[in-house]
């Protein structure tokens, strides 16, 4: 929705804005983010409120976990060479959703620039959009923590429960949503295990793996981080009953 009340800007220069879009590659068919919704939305804004859109720089499938994308830094050049004196996106999670890239970005840019979301009716001018930008940004962050802390704790159940979660572990098959040992493979991280305490490093263990024809799991060849995962992984710290391979 546009916002009613028109951003706080002076005259002539400062009515210069270049825009931002972006889409990570799951969000791109989803309605209401897409390329084509999101500039359309930043071309009603500057026509309404009678700003200058010089250009719209567009990311297409990128995450907004780092500040390095191709659009996002030719929006900000135009910034620094002066073609345009704020930056306008739909919604402050197409610029990060990152607290820590957000805080950079207002040291480097925003305390000199201006920023305006549409969607979240942010104006950095003022000190009360200054402070809607940093809470809205917080949230986003508290968000995907709180995802991502969800799904650890649902992982942890299902490993405690020895139940199939992701691809299946060496030494382990899939039976009815279970994981069931497979005595073959088991002495394989046995073997595993003993020659890393025996010193070994992870790329030895690999290539004494390699060269005897034994493959991972999906078939491959082993690595040293391959290594490190089987070592790493829960289900192989506690002591396990081997049966036979099912």
């Amino acid at each position: 929705m546009i916002p009613f009340a028109p951003p706080v800007l002076p005259a002539a220069k400062s009515r210069t804005a270049i825009g931002y879009v972006r889409v990570s590659t799951e969000e791109q068919a989803k309605e209401g983010v897409s390329i084509e919704a999101q500039t359309d939305k930043l071309r009603q804004y500057a026509e309404l409120y009678d700003i200058d859109l010089v250009d719209i720089q567009i990311d297409a499938g990128a995450s907004a976990k780092s500040l390095d994308r191709p659009g996002l830094e030719a929006a900000l050049a135009a910034l620094k060479d002066g073609h345009a004196s704020a930056l306008l996106v739909y919604k402050l999670d197409r610029l990060t959703r990152s607290v820590a890239d957000l805080g950079r970005l207002i040291e480097q840019y925003f305390n000199e620039y201006t920023l305006l979301s549409v969607s979240d009716h942010i104006d950095t001018r003022s000190a009360n959009g200054r402070l809607i930008l940093n809470v809205l940004a917080s949230v986003s962050q508290w968000e995907r923590e709180t995802i991502a802390e969800r799904t650890q704790n649902s992982l942890r159940y299902l490993k405690d429960q020895r139940r199939v979660y992701g691809h299946l572990p060496l030494g382990y098959a899939g039976k009815d949503g279970q994981l069931v040992p497979i005595g073959e493979e088991l002495r394989i991280v046995t073997e595993i295990k003993d020659m890393r305490q025996q010193g070994l490093p992870l790329r030895s263990i690999a290539d004494k793996l390699n060269e005897r024809g034994i493959v991972g799991k999906r078939g491959g060849t082993f690595y040293a981080s391959t290594i490190s995962a089987i070592l790493n992984n829960d289900l192989h710290q506690p002591a396990t009953v081997v049966r036979e391979d099912v």
